[in-house]
Order: structure tokens, then sequence, then C-alpha cells
């Protein structure tokens, strides 16, 4: 076969390669995801009565600020994780960021209320079931998320994993705020974080299962 052939038979059935296939991807899974979370919210406990005055204040925009950017971080950690060789020498400054804000909020609260009312500002009222409603919310997001992941080519699959977990259980925090009426830095700091941390800990259980290819 003469050169001339060998380079047009190649050539041959080729076509654009995709472009920016994890965004894609991503913006896929992650929509569909939120979608099915929020009519499952709206479907099991519904919007807080008061979402209209909640959204007047500060305390509400701090934890959606605190969900949002913690989403942000695993995201990206997500995405590019979803790749060979990723360098990821900035993720726990990015991640610990959110955290060790709210943590700083949440002790200038317990500082200046009276020892009488801080058990409160952790408690709140819902403690005991804001992490599993976080989980629950999250589960569509990761289905999402993992399923992006598994199309593109991870190779650390548990921490991978991990942080689609983390990126679902924001993403529910997310959507759980629309429903919860806790608003104090304490019980974000506890409650919240704890929620998104159960869909990180199945995704690093799962993900050298799920993701493997």
């Amino acid at each position: 076969m003469k050169t001339d052939d060998l380079i047009a038979l190649l050539a041959t059935g080729t076509a654009p390669v995709e472009r920016h296939p994890v965004g894609r991807r991503y913006a896929l899974a992650i929509g569909l995801g939120l979608a099915a979370s929020g009519v499952l919210m709206l479907g099991t406990i519904g919007l807080l009565p008061d979402l209209a005055g909640a959204v007047r204040r500060p305390s509400f925009w701090v934890k959606v600020g605190f969900v949002a950017t913690v989403a942000w971080g695993a995201l990206v950690a997500a995405m590019r994780l979803s790749r060979p060789g990723p360098s990821l020498t900035w993720l726990p400054a990015a991640l610990g960021a959110p955290v060790l804000v709210i943590w700083v909020l949440a002790a200038a609260a317990l500082a200046g209320a009276a020892p009488g009312a801080r058990a409160g500002l952790v408690l709140g009222t819902s403690w005991w079931a804001c992490p599993w409603l976080i989980a629950l919310l999250s589960l569509p997001v990761l289905v999402g998320v993992l399923w992006a992941m598994r199309g593109l080519a991870p190779t650390r699959l548990a921490l991978a994993g991990t942080a689609a977990g983390l990126l679902a259980g924001a993403l529910g925090a997310l959507v759980y705020c629309l429903h919860c009426p806790e608003q104090a830095a304490p019980f974000v700091g506890s409650w919240y974080l704890l929620g998104m941390l159960i869909p990180s800990l199945v995704g690093a259980l799962s993900g050298p299962v799920l993701l493997r290819w």
C-alpha cells in the first residue's frame, strides 16, 4: 500500500472532536440532578413557609454562600479528577477555607451568646434530621456526577468518588436551604457539613467500583 493510500484510509470516517466534553457532561449531570433534587424536596419536605422572609436575612446568605463555595471547590476537583494526572495541591485550601470561615463565625456566635442559649445555636430544632435530608437530596446529583465521571477517564477512583460525593452533598445542601429554617452558623457548621460528608463517604466507597474503566 502506498503512503498516500494509507493516509487516505486512516482519514476515512473521521469526525470533529467534541469540544469541552468534561464541561458538557457535568452541565447535563448537574442540571438534571438538581432538577430531580428540587422535585424530591418539593414532593417530600416542601419549601420553607417563610422563605420570603428568610432571604432578607444576612444569615440566610451566609449559609448559602458557605454551601455554594464548597460546591464550587468540589466541582473543580471533580472535573479535574475526571482526567488522568490532575494537580490537586490547591484542593485542601480551596475546600478548607469555607469550612474555616463558617467555624470562625460559629465560634463568634457561641462566644457572644448566653451559656444557656449555646446548645440551641448548635442543635436548633432539626439537628437529628438535617444531615440525612441533605444526603437524601444529594442522591440524584450523585448519580448524575458519577455518570459524568464514568464517561471520562478518572484514575484516582476513590478520590474521584469522594469529590463526586462532596459535590453532590453541597448541591443537595443548597436545595435543602430552601426548606431549612435554621440560620445559626454553629448549626450550619456542624450539621450541614455532616450532611455533605455523608455522600462524600458514599462516593469514596463506591468510586472504585462504579468508576472503573
